[in-house]
């Protein structure tokens, strides 16, 4: 049995981000049978303070051996079950910075805890039936989340919006089998089994099943953001679009081509999905050593990201550099950038003959900020998002959750083409159980051990 899985007495780790010389505290945090215990041991609380449950003490930290004072601090004690393990849990609140949280870990590993490996406070929520696998996700993803829609979303998997439909989904596939494997033992106690009606119960429970599946996509872009790289010639104003589109002055801007020599990357959100732009060198050709190698890095970020944004200059129209450029990334998904608009008559630029296989195209004024609104509203479209802003934001499923649906939703398909080609009762719960194997894997009900020492590795220590 993997070491995660393995209960261990009482367990401790730094609980709070430490950097050097920032944050006001830094917090310790103990679970288990002897978590109290080494919390007495270590803290001294003057006065007649009452050490009860849920309750914050005011003290010092002491070393019991010697008595040498660690810390000023605060102590707050959880017991089991009203904690986030079900375990007492025991809270050192110390100052903030590496050495008071660090001497302050160490005298409870010396008292007898053992250090918490990552995501192993989460892991015994879920051991413990505190949170179930989705609302443990969640937490992950709450905590690494890029966008206030991101966290929004995460919250609702930690309130069980994801978690209540995935178990309905699992009851009514359990009725189904329930009801058919009473056939098979009581054949001739019960009515003839009403196939059209279980053939309807089961599309009906695919196209649930299909609803939550299709938020897969948004829930991976949520997560993870999308790369966006700004390709074009030198000069067409590639770093005036980073700079104005970021608000900041990110990139170098000057009227000589050639300016940008390296890739210039900015952190942004549109429509809350995190997005990292990457303002990148001219492509030309160049005897330049150096802007040569500016160059052919441009050309692997376009090659590498999920999205193009393809500048030419309405002044010059569509020219023959920009077409050999758009030889090398039409392969990718890109929207055409028509900069410089305030440069150039209107009728001029409706006039620029650019390739009719580009069909999101966007006009801008970078240098006047002029056209953010639409380019942004241009990457959603691209990304086939819709408005990602919209009412319901409840449910983005990730990539493991996503692996287990499709196998719940093949497995029902299947289940259907074994009703149409009227085989016996017994097959039928093959498939069946299949699909409830698969919901419940989702939650967490039916997991393998490999399973959750890949997804709670991904926790942070202390969490």
């Amino acid at each position: 049995m993997s070491e995660l899985l393995t209960p261990r007495n009482t367990i401790a780790a730094i609980a709070t981000a430490i950097v050097p010389q920032q944050g006001s505290v830094g917090i310790v945090r103990m679970s288990g049978l002897e978590a109290i215990t080494i919390g007495k041991t270590l803290f001294h609380a003057p006065g007649k303070q009452v050490w009860e449950t849920h309750r914050i003490l005011y003290g010092y930290i002491r070393h019991p051996k010697t008595g040498q004072l660690v810390d000023e601090a605060l102590l707050l004690i959880m017991k089991a079950p009203r904690s986030y393990t079900r375990e007492d849990v025991v809270e050192f609140h110390c100052h903030g910075g590496i050495i008071p949280v660090q001497q302050v870990l160490q005298l409870c590993i010396e008292a007898g805890a053992q250090l918490a490996q990552p995501g192993e406070f989460t892991l015994r929520a879920f051991l413990n039936g505190r949170l179930d696998l989705t609302q443990a996700e969640s937490i992950a993803d709450l905590v690494g989340s890029q966008s206030p829609v991101a966290a929004q979303i995460a919250l609702a998997g930690l309130q069980g919006k994801l978690t209540n439909p995935i178990r309905q989904l699992k009851a009514r596939c359990v009725d189904i089998l329930a009801e058919i494997e009473a056939r098979i033992d009581f054949e001739e106690d019960l009515p003839p089994l009403d196939e059209s009606r279980i053939s309807q119960e089961m599309t009906n429970i695919l196209v649930d099943l299909s609803q939550i599946l299709a938020t897969a996509n948004r829930g991976e872009l949520l997560r993870n953001g999308l790369k966006v790289a700004i390709i074009g010639r030198p000069n067409v104003g590639k770093s005036s679009l980073l700079n104005a589109w970021s608000r900041s002055d990110r990139a170098i801007v000057t009227d000589l081509p050639g300016t940008t020599r390296d890739v210039v990357e900015s952190q942004l959100v549109v429509g809350g999905i995190p997005v990292e732009v990457l303002d990148t060198a001219g492509i030309r050709e160049t005897e330049d050593r150096v802007e040569k190698m500016g160059v052919e890095r441009s050309r692997q970020v376009a090659n590498s990201a999920d999205l193009v944004l393809f500048l030419i200059d309405a002044q010059a129209g569509w020219t023959k550099f920009d077409r050999t450029i758009y030889q090398q990334i039409k392969h990718r998904s890109l929207i055409l950038i028509l900069n410089k608009i305030d440069l150039v008559q209107p009728e001029l630029v409706k006039s620029i003959a650019y390739p009719e296989t580009i069909k999101n195209v966007v006009t801008t004024a970078a240098i006047n900020h002029q056209g953010i609104d639409e380019l942004e509203a241009a990457i959603i479209h691209a990304v086939n998002l819709g408005d990602v802003q919209a009412d319901n934001l409840d449910l983005a499923i990730n990539q493991r959750q996503a692996a287990a649906l499709t196998r719940a939703k093949v497995a029902l398909d299947q289940c259907l083409n074994t009703i149409k080609n009227n085989l016996p009762l017994d097959f039928w719960t093959i498939d069946l159980r299949g699909a409830i194997y698969a919901l419940a894997e989702v939650t967490g009900e039916d997991i393998t051990e490999s399973v959750l020492d890949k997804i709670f590795s991904r926790f942070c220590i202390g969490k």
